[in-house]
């Protein structure tokens, strides 16, 4: 069912294009906005504008929004490449390869850690929507390492509940361009999605409270090793923070990082690793911890940035 909208233009859009001020004001992209526009379901005024129309403050804006699109089900079918780092009747450890998504999501036509987990033959809690079955914290589709995955219900809600209390334990490793000032320390500013409505996020004022510490392993001449601890757990937040503080994952163009230094390195996504992951057991009570190993593509990285330092 559409979602009809009416509003005053607010003062901060005045002067916006249309498409880029749908955008930020529904958290939509600007492609999407501006298929919204064409169709004729925005009105300012009272009459239909173009996407590259200007807002003025004080105008009516008239907006029908679509109902979002159905979540994809999940596709059964094995994931080449992803291992199982431990499994008993309540949860399951994968060590997550590049190129899969956590679950089935809009526009998102590629591999997945519940559709490979059920292609495998594993039972998957069915708490949840139903394209997130089992699912209680998500990686980037590039971002590759330990995560886990509920089985029972009841280790579906402890779990869930650990991860928003923040009990959880995610030690990631990221290769960041530079040398962090200080070599220590704690990015602590709020994440939302950019403005520009292009999928991406950034810092942004009202945005969600998103805490990363960082600590350097090693420091190379081109490159820093860093471990890096989650208070949070925001999309991309490690990848955002580390662009904010001018050091972006090596090979993460989207955020800023030198495409030369990627290409020299091999790399053709972010050196960004989910090293370690500990949380008390969802129904034995005892803490676990689970290590990845580096994939070959950072550990192929890592070695030339080393033997060029």
């Amino acid at each position: 069912m559409a979602d009809v909208r009416s509003l005053p233009v607010p003062d901060g859009l005045e002067g916006e294009r249309v498409d880029a001020a749908l955008a930020r004001l529904f958290g939509l992209s600007r492609a999407r906005a501006a298929d919204i526009i064409s169709a004729g379901d925005v009105l300012v005024d009272g009459k239909e504008v173009a996407k590259s129309d200007r807002l003025h403050g004080g105008a009516w804006l008239e907006v029908t929004l679509p109902p979002p699109p159905a979540a994809p089900a999940p596709v059964a079918e094995p994931v080449p490449g992803m291992g199982i780092l431990y499994e008993d009747d309540d949860i399951v450890v994968v060590d997550k390869p590049i190129g899969v998504a956590a679950h089935p999501t809009t526009g998102w036509t590629g591999p997945t850690v519940l559709g490979g987990l059920l292609g495998a033959g594993h039972t998957i809690a069915t708490s949840g929507a139903a394209e997130r079955q089992g699912i209680v914290h998500r990686l980037d589709a590039n971002t590759t390492g330990a995560m886990v995955v509920a089985k029972s219900e009841v280790a579906y809600s402890r779990l869930k509940r650990a991860f928003k209390e923040r009990t959880v334990d995610k030690r990631y490793q990221a290769l960041v361009q530079g040398h962090p000032d200080p070599f220590r320390g704690t990015v602590d500013a709020p994440i939302d999605r950019h403005p520009s409505g292009d999928g991406r996020f950034a810092v942004v004022a009202g945005g969600k409270p998103s805490v990363t510490h960082y600590d350097t392993v090693e420091a190379y001449r081109a490159a820093t090793l860093l471990d890096i601890n989650l208070e949070t757990g925001r999309t991309h937040q490690i990848r955002v923070h580390m662009s904010a503080i001018k050091h972006p994952c090596v090979g993460d163009m989207a955020y800023g990082a030198d495409p030369t230094l990627a290409a020299r390195l091999g790399l053709t996504r972010q050196w960004l690793h989910a090293m370690r992951l500990g949380f008390e057991h969802p129904t034995g009570g005892d803490w676990v911890e689970f290590e990845s190993p580096y994939p070959d593509d950072l550990a192929r990285a890592l070695e030339i940035v080393a033997a060029e330092s």
